[in-house]
């Protein structure tokens, strides 16, 4: 794992804290979006799929601040769109850092070499870098020929001048294990923190569906990569539940409310991936008035097929937290790479559609 000792323990001392209180439903990372504008126009997202006046709108930085206070969890991710565009995050970013908050600043690193001059290196401050693959898949998936090369160059400059930086990387259709595995094993060689990895999730409005990974595609994917890893030291920033989770060995549900996410938009029910389920005006009204039992994989069609992390870490950690011997096994062996997967049960909302559908009896 590459998370230094620093934040690792300050996010056990904050989750620990919520079971002491006995809370139930407590947010682990915020997902802060101030604006959707990018530079790429990336198959697999679709977040730039809004008019000009919803694109063109900013979070300012109170905004911002009001939301990391009121959320209240140790990490925020700040995706966008490209937030390097906005011309106040240098400000956002400081003022999240002097509250002691682990801020992982998510970017496709184009505008990174011209805008690094305005932020300070900080224990509290992670560049997350996109990069989806060797030097063609991810330039096949940004649908922009140079951008890896841009985004290692950047990388480059941000660890010479004494950043934290991490690669972000998302897998789509068409991934082969050797090659993934290689795209890791060179991501080691640039001196990074580690690599945060998950499936895409099939976005309703991305402009290209056919790019994403379902079902049990997934799992023997991850299944060939983490084999291969077994003779490989890559430095994966998730939990060893979370690994083991995404190669068919655990049986979880998301929780949505791990990961909160205000955007322009407001605070957006029920998750970062899910956009056209409304907003609230406050993260207290976000989890209050919620109707959370309705999402999951097995309780709504639109979460079909997501392992994400964003959905399902948070899953993995309480799980962890509930089975630390478990948890502390699968760390020291890694996930499992053969033999049965678990299986999974009829989602809710199928068998309701089965349940409605009449049954027609012949009594000739």
């Amino acid at each position: 794992m590459g998370v230094p000792l620093r934040q690792q323990v300050s996010v056990g001392t904050y989750l620990l804290k919520q079971k002491l209180k006995g809370v139930k439903k407590y947010p682990l990372v915020l997902m802060l979006e101030p604006l959707y504008r990018c530079n790429l126009a990336c198959a697999g997202c679709g977040k730039i799929d809004h008019p000009d006046e919803i694109l063109n709108k900013r979070l300012s930085v109170q905004e911002c601040m009001d939301a990391v206070d009121d959320c209240g969890a140790p990490i925020v991710s700040i995706p966008g769109g490209e937030p390097l565009i906005h011309k106040e995050m240098p400000e956002i970013v400081a003022g999240i850092v002097a509250k002691k908050k682990f801020v992982y600043l998510c970017t496709n690193a184009l505008l990174l070499k011209k805008k690094i001059k305005d932020y300070t290196p900080s224990p509290y401050l992670t560049f997350s870098i996109h990069l989806d693959g060797n030097r063609e898949r991810h330039d096949e998936s940004v649908c922009q020929k140079g951008v890896f090369d841009i985004a290692v160059e950047a990388i480059k400059l941000a660890i010479e001048r004494g950043f934290r930086v991490n690669v972000n990387c998302t897998l789509f259709q068409g991934e082969k294990s050797q090659e993934v595995a290689d795209f890791l094993d060179y991501t080691m060689t640039l001196g990074i923190e580690g690599v945060t990895i998950s499936p895409g999730f099939s976005y309703e409005h991305a402009p290209q569906q056919d790019v994403f990974i379902k079902g049990k595609d997934i799992k023997d994917l991850f299944r060939g990569i983490f084999k291969i890893g077994k003779e490989r030291k890559w430095r994966l920033n998730h939990s060893s539940l979370y690994l083991d989770f995404l190669a068919g060995n655990q049986k979880y549900e998301c929780t949505p409310w791990g990961n909160p996410t205000r955007s322009v938009f407001g605070w957006q029910k029920p998750c970062y991936l899910l956009a056209n389920e409304g907003n609230t005006n406050s993260f207290s009204e976000l989890m209050e008035t919620t109707e959370w039992e309705n999402y999951g994989t097995s309780k709504n069609e639109k979460c079909n097929s997501c392992m994400a992390h964003c959905g399902f870490e948070a899953t993995a950690v309480e799980d962890m937290l509930s089975h630390p011997l478990k948890g502390l096994m699968v760390s020291l062996k890694g996930p499992r790479v053969e033999g049965v997967m678990m299986t999974e049960t009829m989602p809710e909302y199928v068998a309701k559609k089965l349940a409605d559908i009449p049954v027609k009896v012949d009594l000739n």
